[in-house]
Parts: C-alpha cells; sequence; structure tokens
C-alpha cells in the first residue's frame, strides 16, 4: 500500500524539487554577480505545472495496483522543472546580466515558496498518519 504515492503527493514533491533546484541556479547566479560574460540561469517549473493541470479534463480513470494492468483513463504527467539561460540581456559592460537585487528579492521568494510546500507536504503526510490511525 502506498499512501504517499498519490498524485497530489507527487505534484508537491515536483514543487519541492523545482525549489531547490532553483535555490541551487540562484546563488550561482548570485556567486558569478562580477563574473564577465556570465549569463544568469533560471528554474521553470510553475508555468509548466499551470500548463499541464489546465489541459488536463476531468474524466473518469482506473487506478493501477500493478504496473501490468491496463491504464484506464488519461495519463497524467507531472512536468519537471527546466533550467533556461537568458542570453538576450546585458546588465553590466562586461557581459554580466545578473542583477544582485532581483536574484536576492528571488532567492527570498524561493524560500516562501518552499517553506509553503514543506508546510503542505507535512499537513499531507499528518492526514494520512490520522486516517492510518484513526485519531
Amino acid at each position: 500500500m502506498n499512501l504517499l504515492g498519490g498524485s497530489s503527493f507527487q505534484y508537491l514533491q515536483a514543487g519541492l524539487d523545482a525549489a531547490n533546484a532553483r535555490n541551487v541556479v540562484i546563488s550561482n547566479n548570485i556567486a558569478n554577480v562580477d563574473t564577465p560574460h556570465y549569463k544568469r540561469s533560471e528554474v521553470a517549473f510553475e508555468s509548466m505545472l499551470k500548463t499541464e493541470m489546465n489541459s488536463l479534463k476531468m474524466t473518469i480513470s482506473g487506478k493501477r495496483t500493478d504496473p501490468r494492468h491496463f491504464v484506464i483513463g488519461p495519463t497524467q504527467g507531472i512536468p519537471q522543472s527546466s533550467l533556461q539561460t537568458d542570453h538576450s540581456s546585458a546588465m553590466n559592460n562586461n557581459g554580466n546580466n545578473v542583477d544582485i537585487d532581483r536574484e536576492m528579492s528571488l532567492l527570498a521568494e524561493n524560500q516562501l515558496r518552499y517553506n509553503s510546500y514543506i508546510q503542505a507536504v507535512n499537513e499531507h503526510i499528518r492526514l494520512m498518519r490520522s486516517a492510518v490511525e484513526g485519531r
């Protein structure tokens, strides 16, 4: 029995993975703020997830308890985060396009997003635990 294998938990896990990747990328951008010809990168996930969820139609789907079972209904794919590099702009005279103020605000925003994902995961686990324990 896989209690935490539901689609909502998988979406939260993908969001946490994207937030972790975004933290690494933003930290790398901040570390290279003075590197000549460095181009900033960013992680895209939430926009892809929103597009994916908007394209889903509510239809009947079967639950697969074994990978050998037939798929009934649409298959839902959880998008993976993607790394994008901005080659189109230059912020400094040396060709670098990292704005330290923007990166610091993105880092703070990402921290808030990560904390909200963690709270949602904890709440999901708490609900599953109370369902199993019967409290």
